[in-house]
C-alpha cells in the first residue's frame, strides 16, 4: 500500500496584508515628519558656515598682502590681487589663496570694499547671502552688526 500525500493549498500565504503594509508606511511617514525638518535647516546653516570660513581665509589672505606690500588692495577688483601680482609691485608674495577666488555657496561674488564703509580702519568683504541681494538679515560680513553686539 503506498500512500500518497495530497497537499492543501495553505489557507494563509507568506506576505503581508495591506493593512500591515499601511501601518508600515505610517510609521514611515511619521517618523520623516520628525527627522526631516532637523536635517533641512543644516544645509543652510552648513552654507553660512562655509561662507564665514571663506571671509576668514580673505582676512588672512588680505593681511598677509599688507603686510608685504604695506597697504590694502583698494577697489571693487582688490580681491584679484591676492592672485595677481600688481603692475609695478616688487613687494609682492602672492598669490596670497590657492585656488583662486571662489564663489560663496549661493555661487555669488564675494564683495570687496577699501576703504571699508562699516570698517572705517580697514576693508569690508560680504556675501549677499541666501537672498542673493546686498542688505538684510542674510548678509554675511567681517564686521559686526548692531543685532549681533545685543548678543
Amino acid at each position: 500500500m503506498r500512500r500518497t500525500l495530497i497537499e492543501r493549498p495553505r489557507a494563509s500565504q507568506a506576505g503581508f496584508t495591506l493593512v500591515e503594509l499601511l501601518l508600515v508606511l505610517v510609521i514611515l511617514a511619521t517618523l520623516a515628519a520628525i527627522v526631516v525638518p532637523k536635517f533641512a535647516g543644516r544645509t543652510e546653516q552648513a552654507k553660512i558656515t562655509a561662507a564665514k570660513t571663506q571671509i576668514a581665509s580673505f582676512e588672512t589672505a588680505l593681511d598677509a598682502f599688507e603686510v608685504d606690500n604695506g597697504y590694502y588692495p583698494e577697489g571693487s577688483d582688490g580681491l584679484l590681487m591676492l592672485i595677481e601680482r600688481p603692475k609695478d609691485d616688487e613687494d609682492w608674495q602672492g598669490p596670497y589663496l590657492k585656488k583662486g577666488i571662489p564663489k560663496d555657496p549661493w555661487n555669488n561674488a564675494y564683495i570687496y570694499e577699501y576703504p571699508g564703509k562699516s570698517n572705517d580702519a580697514g576693508y569690508d568683504i560680504l556675501s549677499m547671502g541666501p537672498d542673493g541681494r546686498r542688505g538684510g538679515d542674510d548678509d554675511i560680513t567681517n564686521w559686526r552688526t548692531d543685532d549681533e553686539e545685543k548678543d
